[in-house]
């Protein structure tokens, strides 16, 4: 079910109608993920005009071209999932977030593994990256110069867009918007490191070239490994995490905490599954001794946990005995349903 009624129309994350604040930061993440395909665009032609043969400038070049796949993957995952469940889709189309996240993730990854492998390969060779130079108006003047220009002029909108998308993706808990501001930040990366490598095969540092590439390369390694891992847990169902990754969503922890406070219930724990904007909940409770559970406490209490956040989804409120070893940890000792954070601080 979905705790956020009819009240807004407009854009939705499956069945939950998102409150007017979250549709105008989804249609501002999507103005921007337009502007970014435009930049890009404008940016891998005047690239591709100036490459020569530079290792950083043509490792720049295939990033600019991989930084296409974060920002259509997402315009395409959010017409998907603004479809409602249906019989043949019972669980709405939320799952389009979790894939787009791992084509993002493994996007970068590709870039960087390409650019460390490509680069270090010059470098033990030994490979001096010939840059020639360009007649104009009787000048003779060194291509390099205009490599610098074209990097350091593609560094100001990565820094920008990649700033702006940080924030929605945490109001939206896009990860997918998340990943993307990851290759926003590599391509500024490669921007400056890029126009280093060429400033130092002009002073004579052959090796500053591959050298510039492989720095940046080793960086995006790492957000594609970071990313394309968060994106294997959340798609294989793992407890719902942090848009970062780093930890489990504190959502999970209120969720039991307002469970718990229930007078009717003694413990209560939960399966929560990240679906890609919105978690998917199983509350499962133990009443206390004595009470009776009613159609109308479990309908209160789904009611009531569904509107702690927009987040939460599809809530199911299941009486038990005892709580199931995986909500709790199945540990001896492990006390986690009796109290959520509280637990958690212990």
């Amino acid at each position: 079910m979905s705790g956020n009624g009819n009240r807004h129309a407009g854009r939705r994350f499956g069945r939950t109608e998102l409150p007017p604040e979250l549709q105008q930061a989804a249609h501002r993440a999507i103005r921007l993920e337009w502007i970014t395909l435009g930049v890009l665009a404008v940016t891998v032609l005047v690239v591709g005009l100036v490459t020569g043969s530079s290792q950083a400038m043509k490792a720049a070049w295939i990033e600019d071209m991989l930084s296409f796949v974060p920002p259509t993957a997402f315009l395409v995952a959010m017409r998907v999932i603004n479809r409602p469940p249906s019989r043949n889709r019972p669980y709405g189309n939320h799952r389009a977030i979790g894939i787009g996240h791992l084509v993002a993730g493994v996007a970068l990854l590709t870039m960087g593994v390409f650019l460390v492998v490509d680069s270090a390969i010059g470098l033990v060779t030994g490979e001096h990256p010939p840059i020639g130079s360009y007649h104009l108006f009787g000048q003779t003047i060194w291509m390099g110069w205009f490599m610098i220009v074209v990097m350091l002029l593609s560094v100001p909108g990565p820094v920008i867009l990649g700033r702006m998308k940080l924030k929605i993706a945490d109001q939206l808990h896009d990860k997918v918007l998340y990943a993307d501001a990851d290759m926003n930040k590599a391509d500024w990366q490669t921007g400056i490191a890029t126009a280093v490598g060429v400033a130092g095969v002009g002073l004579g540092w052959w090796w500053a070239d591959a050298a510039a590439a492989i720095f940046v390369g080793a960086s995006i390694v790492y957000d594609g490994v970071r990313n394309v891992g968060t994106a294997v847990t959340d798609l294989a169902d793992a407890r719902a995490r942090t848009i970062e990754g780093k930890g489990e969503h504190p959502l999970v922890y209120r969720a039991e905490d307002h469970a718990s406070s229930s007078d009717w219930v003694r413990q209560a724990g939960a399966r929560v599954r990240d679906e890609g904007h919105v978690f998917h909940v199983e509350m499962f409770v133990v009443p206390e001794p004595g009470a009776t559970v009613t159609l109308e406490r479990l309908q209160s209490l789904r009611d009531s946990l569904a509107e702690l956040d927009w987040k939460l989804e599809d809530i199911v409120v299941v009486p038990v005995p005892e709580l199931p070893a995986e909500v709790h940890g199945g540990r001896a000792g492990d006390r986690q349903a009796e109290g959520g954070m509280q637990w958690a601080e212990r």
